[in-house]
């Protein structure tokens, strides 16, 4: 399924990016590939309403959804109830949300939980150490990509 979705973007991106050898030597038309080797021309102009879509086409390339929601809801529902478990822990009481100041740890905190688990896969807290493996990952991952786009 993931592979026809992936097939399709390359389709729908050969049709609005044509190649620099395709544009005609009027420069007012290009060659697209419509389907099976089809080839049609379209005038330059229109492509630049096309190229409107490429921000569409990179949010589906970003399967959020599809690709990683759909896979794993009960570990992520598991990893949801370490968050809530960490709120408890960190910020007694106050509304959720994750204060990256508490615990810069996470690389170390994964390997401990890891270790644990192969002793009792239950935290004291009832939460599963492989949760709280899965949580410190995603929030080393998260702190890595927020320094990246800095």
């Amino acid at each position: 399924m993931i592979e026809d979705k992936l097939d399709q973007l390359s389709y729908l991106e050969a049709l609005v990016k044509p190649k620099v050898d395709d544009i005609q030597d009027d420069g007012l038309y290009y060659n697209r590939q419509v389907s099976n080797g089809v080839t049609v021309r379209a005038r330059i102009e229109d492509r630049e309403n096309e190229v409107k879509d490429d921000k569409a086409l990179e949010r589906k390339r970003t399967p959020v959804y599809s690709g990683v929601l759909s896979y794993f809801p009960d570990a992520l529902k598991e990893v949801s109830k370490s968050s809530l478990q960490g709120q408890k822990q960190h910020n007694h009481g106050e509304k959720l949300y994750w204060d990256k100041g508490k615990s810069t740890d996470n690389e170390d905190a994964m390997v401990r939980h890891l270790i644990d688990h192969s002793v009792n896969p239950m935290d004291d807290d009832g939460v599963l150490h492989l949760a709280k493996v899965a949580w410190r990952a995603l929030a080393a991952l998260q702190i890595y990509l927020d320094n990246q786009n800095k």
